[in-house]
């Protein structure tokens, strides 16, 4: 337990470091990359193929409702991938989740096997997300 005297801390919380995990492959032929971030109560999950931000969406549980919360924070707002990828790890964490989704839409198929691979890297490797 914290205590507090006089404005200053007695005792520190122990602080949990942020943790990088990357890893990649190809699917429907193009390179896609992977960078993770593993916070405090959350993970940051970038996917790309090109070093680019064009977009950023954030999910977070709610306690009124089973379906997450999400809102793209940085994007095209007709784009709805990331803001649905963060919701549905969201749901499947239960973590704070902010999802950056950089590559063109062009195979439909493309966000769904994206997906699937890092489903693929969580059951891996648990602790990096």
């Amino acid at each position: 337990m914290e205590t507090v005297a006089n404005g200053d801390c007695s005792a520190q919380a122990p602080v949990e470091s942020i943790t990088v995990h990357d890893f990649s492959e190809k699917i429907l032929e193009q390179q896609v990359n992977f960078h993770v971030m593993k916070l405090s109560g959350g993970f940051f999950l970038w996917i790309g193929s090109s070093p680019v931000l064009s977009n950023l969406a954030v999910s977070i549980g709610s306690k009124y409702d089973s379906v997450p919360l999400s809102t793209l924070v940085l994007g095209d707002t007709s784009d709805t991938t990331p803001s649905s990828l963060a919701q549905r790890l969201t749901k499947k964490t239960k973590k704070q989740v902010f999802v950056s989704y950089n590559l063109p839409m062009t195979d439909s198929n493309l966000a769904l096997l994206v997906e699937d691979r890092i489903k693929k890297e969580m059951q891996l490797h648990p602790d990096k997300f």
